[in-house]
């Protein structure tokens, strides 16, 4: 099964690090800052340009990008949330606190947001 569109995702990504290598050396840090979502935004101008311009690509090469993108999300936040847990673990009770609230206070509102609707 052939995977269309990489290229484009390619070239996207390759230019997003580039970026992000770039901003995390300005400001003093050996790492990438932000080179995916730098990525993504670019991602996202082509494909403005391409709908503006009225230029179509290849249904293969949308599927093919509709596919990726359907991957890029959960990979990414699970990258994130394993940064992220060990962050909160080595800097104490308030980030974990923080944490554990951010996820229950949003899972509580739900029905009441849900009753809010129906009215």
């Amino acid at each position: 099964m052939g995977i269309y569109g990489l290229g484009i995702i390619g070239a996207c990504m390759f230019a997003g690090c580039y970026l992000g290598n770039l901003l995390g050396a300005a400001l003093g840090l050996n790492s990438d800052v932000g080179g995916v979502g730098f990525a993504m935004v670019f991602f996202i101008l082509i494909q403005v340009y391409l709908a503006k311009t009225g230029k179509k690509l290849n249904p293969k090469t949308e599927g093919g990008i509709e596919f990726i993108s359907a991957l890029y999300i959960p990979v990414v936040v699970a990258m994130s949330m394993n940064q992220d847990v060990y962050s909160a673990v080595a800097s104490g009770l308030v980030p974990i606190i923080s944490g554990i609230l951010a996820v229950i206070i949003p899972l509580l509102t739900i029905p009441l947001i849900s009753k809010l609707a129906k009215d």
